[in-house]
């Protein structure tokens, strides 16, 4: 108790999360009189960077920062209008199906709200759509981009509970188009109720066959990834690095978006953001490491079979427990904090991995929209004038959504295993 009690003031007082884990394990070793086996956290410390799986990370971020400066979402936004803008309320289906389609390049929520807010929102509410809808669907796309495959949540899963990267791209790709499916039909639901405008005509401008092809080449990106991976072609690690070339390849060439001279940068912004990533994993295992030494995890066990031993109550409950950690706490975090204490029990009780990994990431994603911390909703708040009271009202409904495909997939873990299991990757 004095362990987890440190660890959230800690937090609460503003302290990176690293040095909060860190500072918790030691904790949790005194408490335990195991101060002596202090000397050994190092070696936990850097023996959770030698895995393989790690170096995924660092490509996959590469794509996502060339293709954000390479102007992907501007593309993808005029492709989305020539399919979608004759429809009523045309221009919110077209945010969804940016963020849908630019989910399975970026692999980030927070960089994917974050563009797509400068971009769809000014835009949206030039057409007569209310700011803080208009919000809510940027917001509500953004959670896309960490299930639908390649995504870097995904990767992070599978290095913690040493599960096949491949397989969990493909899981959640099916989950992903459901929960796509589901804000399609909540915009649908409130365009009838507040006669959403159509985009008007002379924002469609005709485009030539070369245009047109140019807009599509982003889309070579994912479906080389997961072709290649599925075919047994690349591995993940090769896969992030094609990706990262081709990102290349249509920012310099294609685009004419991206100068050598922001090579430095992007390489820099990539080197930090993978620092701090592998930071926390290491940190986490070191935790988990000293939770298993003294067996809290066979507790976890012992007081869930004690209470139930139904897969689905589990499932719920962490839910639940995810939910609420994400009030507070950063959803990579809780992933990388949660997952080496509770997968004993996943695989005990028989939840396949994979579909668990799934659930999980499913689960942080609530907190990226739920305050206090709610990191999506900050990034809208601060980019735009709407209230967080507004944003997150009108948040309600796709979260409904949320809420309800959650449940389904939770209870027909085939949505989760079908595809890998058919392409004979689980």
């Amino acid at each position: 108790m004095i362990t987890f009690s440190v660890f959230f003031i800690t937090l609460f007082l503003g302290l990176p999360i690293l040095l909060t884990l860190m500072l918790g394990t030691l904790v949790f070793l005194h408490q335990s009189d195991l101060l002596l086996l202090s000397s050994s956290l190092p070696l936990q410390f850097y023996g959770a960077l030698e895995k393989n799986g790690l170096l995924a990370i660092p490509l996959f971020m590469l794509v996502g920062e060339l293709m954000n400066r390479g102007g992907l979402t501007d593309r993808l936004v005029e492709l989305a209008n020539l399919l979608l803008g004759r429809m009523r309320g045309g221009l919110a289906y077209v945010n969804l199906l940016t963020n849908a389609v630019a989910a399975s390049i970026l692999g980030s929520a927070i960089a994917q709200i974050a563009v797509m807010s400068k971009v769809m929102i000014p835009a949206m509410e030039k057409q007569g759509y209310k700011r803080d809808f208009a919000a809510a669907v940027t917001v509500s796309g953004g959670l896309l981009g960490p299930i639908i495959p390649p995504s870097m949540i995904m990767i992070i899963y599978g290095v913690i509970a040493l599960q096949p990267i491949s397989a969990l791209f493909l899981a959640g790709l099916l989950p992903g188009l459901l929960i796509f499916l589901g804000f399609v039909v909540v915009v649908m639901m409130l365009g009838f109720i507040h006669d959403f405008p159509k985009l008007e005509r002379t924002a469609r401008r005709k485009v030539s066959l070369i245009g047109l092809l140019k807009q599509l080449s982003p889309l070579m990106i994912p479906v080389f990834i997961i072709f290649g991976i599925s075919a047994g072609v690349m591995t993940p690690t090769e896969a992030g690095a094609v990706g990262a070339l081709l990102a290349l390849i249509i920012g310099k060439w294609i685009y004419r978006s991206i100068l050598w001279s922001d090579l430095p940068e992007i390489f820099k912004q990539v080197a930090l953001n993978t620092a701090l990533i592998t930071g926390l994993i290491a940190a986490a295992t070191m935790f988990g490491w000293a939770l298993s030494f003294v067996g809290v995890p066979d507790r976890i066990v012992a007081m869930i079979n004690a209470w139930t031993q139904s897969p689905w109550v589990f499932l719920l409950l962490i839910n639940l427990l995810v939910v609420v950690l994400g009030m507070f706490l950063e959803s990579m975090s809780i992933l990388i904090v949660l997952v080496p204490i509770v997968l004993p029990t996943v695989l005990a009780l028989g939840i396949d991995p994979i579909h668990f990994g799934v659930v999980i990431s499913l689960a942080t994603l609530i907190g990226l929209v739920t305050p206090p911390v709610g990191p999506g909703l900050f990034v809208v708040t601060s980019t735009t004038q709407v209230s967080m009271f507004g944003l997150f009202r009108a948040m309600i409904p796709f979260l409904i959504a949320m809420f309800v495909c959650m449940a389904i997939i939770n209870l027909v873990p085939a949505l989760s295993l079908w595809l890998p299991q058919q392409l004979g990757l689980s």
